[in-house]
């Protein structure tokens, strides 16, 4: 029987764990880097150990500091989570050998599916040969064969690119998962991404619980999943249950697994098997009323399934919520997470707490928003509706996308496919801030500025306030009279601090309002609060690339020096952040005048990386 368990983890996963762990009434043990010291993961363990000496973009991949960890707690059992070592066999090797239980599949189980290569020789495929890739093959993709999470992942269309491909490819694949290998597939163009969750026991039993579509993705990482697949004929569902049970079989699996698929045409293709718990995994839990971590914990402990698994029940859909904005592509966001909460009647999966810092070293979700109904319609409409009234102050964030992503009629109608952003993507990300939010903003500014409730004896000019949002800057004035703070074309009903009452063409609207520093929020725009009289901004070169976020720089093109020559377009520097690598290429065909960083150098926003003067 196991009475304790060691997260080899963080974030949203581990805090995921610990609470079903809780329930079970398991004690708990966090490990963290010095960068997650304070984090929720950390706080909310029974224990937490301190995992020394690597750099914080590294720690969870030090198998030897978590079986120590483990060793050192005293713990019955290690979950690896997903990511960092989820899936990997040395790992699990190291917590058996160490005498404790491991909630994951068996290392030999690992080893032939973790690795998309042999996983793909085992279903009787194989990648094409890297050196024998030809311009017929086109397009591919190339994919790491560790890990996931769209990690090590890159799409190639013309041949010249792919040896720059493989090249980033590898080194964001070593960073995610400490394992550089990829392998080059055949890229299927707008098929829909469906996945089988599995769950087995040692004795022989494997349940397929239904389908999954996670199609709706950004840079390979999914974005929004939903079970079941919606639209699938009876017998393709059949099929591709009876595959993921084969596979399952093959390697004499145990516990919980994805096997995952690109359908198109009606034909369903193997992508995957991910050995560990999905992200997504929340979806199969609500339609099938489970809980697979306790399942996990089950079948790790040797208890055996029944026969068949329980009735599907209804239709569920998970958001992912990131701190990135989708409008400048896909940017991750830094900064305090003020406050984040959701209405009742829907899941929150999240591995923050209101006033944690969101760092540079760890991937960008803030939580999980899930919505459970009788039929999907029902579904979206709940999620929606619940991101809508969500509180979320902090960095920018892809809560808009969100909505209007399943608010689309390709989504709702259940057309969408894997290409639905690259399709999509301008006009879900056209800013709509309320109109009415910067007034609002500047009523309660004035209301907690004012020491005389508002009044003045004589009249007064009217008061200005400027703020910026969507890239745009709004001015707006309002004036106080003997009744109170006024404002042109509305009726001010009520104005403090934290609640603005406007009456706007004899309908009444609430705005609540947060300001923190020169960012407000109000209702579910965000504002930031600009001068009156600005001051002169930063003056830089024509053709200067600054960093647009926190990150290092890992790589400068080679041989890339002052003086250097440079094509529009052509890559110049490799920025690493949040574990993804994001390319800054030169803005115009022109000439190096300033390259005053390093590799390895950690930058700050908005540092200049380089100048590209133009070819006159």
């Amino acid at each position: 029987m196991i009475t304790s368990v060691l997260v080899a983890n963080r974030g949203e996963i581990a805090c995921r764990v610990f609470r079903t762990c809780g329930e079970l009434g398991i004690r708990t043990v966090a490990v963290h880097s010095d960068a997650d010291e304070n984090a929720l993961h950390a706080r909310v363990a029974d224990t937490a150990v301190r995992l020394p000496g690597s750099a914080p973009s590294d720690t969870y991949l030090r198998a030897d500091l978590i079986v120590k960890a483990a060793v050192a707690a005293g713990v019955d059992a290690v979950h690896p989570g997903y990511g960092f070592l989820s899936e990997n066999a040395d790992f699990a090797r190291a917590v058996l050998d160490a005498g404790l239980v491991w909630i994951g599949p068996p290392p030999e189980a690992i080893e032939a599916m973790a690795s998309k290569t042999r996983a793909k020789q085992l279903m009787g495929l194989a990648p094409l040969d890297l050196d024998e890739v030809a311009e017929s093959d086109l397009p591919v993709l190339v994919k790491a064969a560790a890990g996931g999470g769209g990690r090590g992942m890159r799409i190639v269309r013309r041949l010249a690119e792919l040896s720059a491909a493989l090249e980033s490819a590898r080194a964001e694949a070593a960073s995610a998962f400490g394992d550089g290998e990829v392998f080059v597939e055949p890229y299927v163009e707008n098929g829909r991404h469906v996945e089988v969750q599995i769950l087995a026991d040692a004795h022989g039993t494997v349940w397929a619980l239904g389908t999954r579509d996670c199609s709706l993705q950004r840079r390979h990482q999914k974005v929004i999943e939903e079970a079941p697949a919606p639209g699938l004929p009876p017998e393709l569902t059949d099929a591709l249950h009876q595959m993921a049970v084969r596979a399952a079989r093959a390697v004499a699996y145990v516990g919980v697994g994805t096997v995952e698929f690109l359908v198109a045409g009606g034909q369903a293709h193997f992508l995957e098997m991910n050995t560990r718990l999905q992200v997504e995994h929340p979806v199969t839990e609500a339609v099938f009323g489970l809980d697979l971590v306790a399942e996990q914990i089950r079948v790790a402990e040797g208890a055996a399934l029944e026969t068949d698994p329980p009735r599907a029940r209804g239709h569920a859909v998970e958001a992912r919520l990131y701190a990135e904005d989708p409008a400048t592509d896909w940017t991750p966001q830094t900064g305090p997470l003020h406050r984040l909460t959701v209405p009742a009647g829907v899941r929150l999966d999240t591995g923050y707490d209101d006033g944690d810092e969101i760092g540079v070293h760890y991937d960008p979700m803030l939580a999980k928003v899930v919505a459970h109904a009788p039929t999907r319609a029902e579904a979206i409409r709940r999620l929606a509706g619940a991101l809508e009234r969500a509180t979320i102050h902090g960095p920018t964030t892809n809560r808009d996308l969100l909505i209007r992503s399943l608010r689309h009629e390709e989504f709702t109608s259940a057309a969408m496919d894997t290409g639905f952003y690259d399709r999509h993507l301008p006009e879900l990300t056209v800013p709509a801030a309320d109109p009415h939010a910067p007034l609002a903003a500047a009523l309660a500014q004035a209301h907690a500025g004012s020491r005389f409730g508002g009044w003045r004896n004589l009249p007064s000019q009217p008061q200005l306030k400027r703020y910026a949002t969507g890239g745009e800057e709004i001015e707006v004035t309002y004036a106080y009279g003997r009744s109170g703070l006024t404002a042109e074309g509305v009726q001010v009903v009520h104005a403090d601090p934290a609640l603005v009452v406007l009456e706007i063409d004899g309908v009444r609207r609430r705005f609540e309002v947060a300001r923190y520093g020169d960012r407000v929020h109000v209702n579910t725009t965000t504002l930031t609060a600009l001068p009156r009289f600005p001051a002169p901004a930063p003056q830089h070169a024509p053709g200067s690339l600054l960093a647009p976020m926190p990150g290092t720089v890992v790589k400068v093109a080679e041989g890339l020096i002052t003086g250097s020559s440079v094509q529009a377009g052509e890559p110049i520097i490799w920025l690493e952040a949040m574990k993804m690598q994001h390319r800054i290429s030169a803005p115009v065909t022109g000439t190096v005048t300033a390259l005053p960083v390093t590799e390895g150098q950690q930058v700050e926003m908005g540092t200049l990386l380089a100048v590209v003067q133009e070819t006159s």
